[in-house]
């Protein structure tokens, strides 16, 4: 059995980060003395064997402000655990003191006075530095990739991933798995995983037709690595035609698929796998209840919830790491492997703060050559904000409630959908908006802004089915990203009820009236994953919004009242 003690390297909770209490108004250069390099990257290397994970980079290629959510719910037997542990009680569950760098990486509370003190985060060529380090250490340490990296950003859409494919083959992983990368189209993802210098894996994708693996992508990829025979294996999302337009990539299905998992793992095992690691797009729920379903898996590197965890946890003998989004953590995991069997491993979650990690200047070289054509026009700015602009969360973050802004007003709607997608930097009062700002909210090769008449009967049903999508208590029926981003409606979500009765008391904000099922609504929404959606795309609809406005002040929302979390 594993001690806690043995269990981890004292991470960035703790001894990596050096306490900062009593924050207030320091500036950035006092906040930036407060760390170096070395000890962000410091480790007590152990064992024979290095992984180093990444995941949901969603195209984010320089530094950013990203803050972690203030409210992730957890239900049924996730109520109350990690990672549905949020502000206050995560500071205080992981000993994080307040205002310290771990603080501002971890947590949500007081985001733009710590975040004007540490800078920006991120940035794929810190990102290199700090993998180029581990290697120096551990030249065989495995890089594994979670997948959503070729999606997100402007540049990102109009060279259909290119630029990603670019920079993350200069970092030179060793296997990744997928999810938005289909939203690029099935010919286009072909393309691209043709000529990848590494593995594309994934078990979980088959042919839709033949009901059989899919031929373009591995299950599994094996590795030799300090005296190790280490599988790893793929997990895609498995969600896609739900979640994501079925029609972008008719010839492959998904899903979860807990039986043919286990038979891989018997199968890597029966090959020899002395350590078999899991390389998954499932979310931290879903891999959670794998992980207590399949036997076999010594670690699982989790992704597609964008979690970050200065811990793993543990599922029987199964290690679960989280390593956050946006280039904003790397994780390293050091385990001692012998005869086929894991004697003890330590973990570091390595925050990237921007401005004390040097920069690998031939990524950056690299990244300013993707980002050159188009420079000017991304870089245009469109207006300011006087309020912090964020997404992740269970609910509207103040970003969704720009976007819903924009949509009643520039479509003359009386009610806006934004869908509940995790991805998106967030900006800090004072910023300028950018062109570039705004695609990285809405950038994806779906996003047309439609104008629709609906019944109050059927925004209800919307509203249940995502509601259920999110709050089943059983992790594999958790198809979909946070709640769907209601504009111009409040309501009460009772998260125990079961699905057709969790939302009540909708609401009408610019009247007061209750939603009348039987009156029909002009709604206005964007991302829609019917084929031959019409209108607008988010993206112009969004800026001359903005525009109009110049300065745009957004606040918290507060129209949603939550029962039962």
């Amino acid at each position: 059995m594993i001690s806690r003690r043995d269990f981890l390297q004292v991470s960035m909770a703790a001894s990596a980060m050096v306490g900062a209490s009593g924050f207030g108004n320091w500036s950035r250069l006092a906040a930036q003395q407060s760390l170096t390099q070395d000890q962000l990257l410091d480790f007590d290397t152990y064992g024979n064997v290095s992984l180093i994970h990444v995941t949901d980079i969603h195209a984010q290629l320089k530094p950013i402000y990203f803050r972690e959510p203030s409210i992730n719910i957890g239900v049924g037997g996730n109520k109350g655990a990690v990672p549905h542990v949020t502000g206050a009680d995560f500071r205080k569950l992981y000993g994080i003191e307040d205002g310290s760098p771990s603080h501002y990486a971890l947590s949500s509370g007081d985001f733009s006075a710590l975040a004007q003190g540490y800078g920006k985060v991120g940035g794929l060529d810190r990102v290199a530095t700090v993998i180029n380090s581990i290697r120096a250490e551990r030249p065989d340490a495995l890089l594994l990739d979670g997948g959503d990296t070729w999606h997100g950003s402007y540049t990102c859409f109009h060279t259909e991933g290119q630029d990603m494919v670019n920079v993350m083959n200069a970092l030179k992983p060793d296997a990744m798995t997928f999810h938005w990368e289909f939203t690029l189209g099935s010919d286009r993802v072909r393309e691209v995983v043709a000529d990848l210098p590494f593995a594309a894996l994934g078990a979980n994708i088959y042919d839709a037709e033949w009901d059989e693996p899919a031929a373009d992508f591995a299950p599994y990829k094996f590795f030799e690595r300090g005296g190790v025979k280490i599988a790893v294996i793929g997990q895609a999302f498995p969600y896609m035609p739900i979640a994501n337009p079925g029609w972008m990539f008719p010839e492959y299905s998904f899903g979860i698929r807990t039986e043919r998992m286990q038979e891989v793992v018997d199968e890597v095992k029966g090959l020899g796998a002395g350590l078999v690691v899991l390389l998954s797009h499932n979310g931290f729920d879903v891999d959670k209840k794998m992980a207590s379903l399949v036997t076999g898996i010594d670690v699982i590197l989790t992704g597609h919830t964008h979690d970050a965890l200065p811990e793993p946890v543990l599922v029987g003998e199964t290690i679960l790491i989280a390593s956050g989004s946006n280039g904003k953590f790397v994780s390293r995991v050091d385990l001692d492997v012998r005869d086929g069997q894991m004697m003890g491993f330590r973990h570091k979650l390595i925050p990237i703060f921007s401005d004390v990690i040097e920069p690998d200047k031939e990524v950056a070289a690299l990244i300013d050559e993707q980002r050159a054509p188009y420079l000017e026009d991304m870089s245009t700015v469109v207006g300011e904000t006087d309020s912090l602009l964020y997404r992740r969360g269970n609910f509207n973050g103040t970003w969704d409630n720009l976007i819903c802004d924009a949509l009643i007003e520039q479509r003359e709607a009386d009610i806006a959908m934004s869908p509940g997608v995790r991805w998106g930097p967030s900006l800090i009062p004072g910023d300028k908006i950018t062109r570039e700002d705004i695609w990285n909210a809405t950038s994806m090769t779906y996003g047309k802004a439609y104008r629709s008449e609906m019944t109050g009967e059927f925004i209800h049903t919307i509203m249940e089915d995502v509601a259920d999508n999110i709050f089943n208590p059983d992790p594999y029926y958790q198809q979909g990203g946070d709640m769907v981003r209601m504009g111009g409606l409040g309501y009460t979500v009772d998260i125990n009820k079961p699905q057709g009765s969790r939302i009540t008391d909708i609401t009408m904000l610019k009247t007061g009236e209750k939603l009348d099922p039987a009156k029909t609504y002009i709604v206005a929404g964007w991302a829609s994953v019917n084929e031959g959606t019409e209108g607008p795309q988010i993206w112009d609809l969004v800026e001359d919004h903005i525009r109009a406005k110049g300065t745009v002040t957004v606040e918290e929302n507060t129209s949603v009242n939550v029962i039962g979390a």
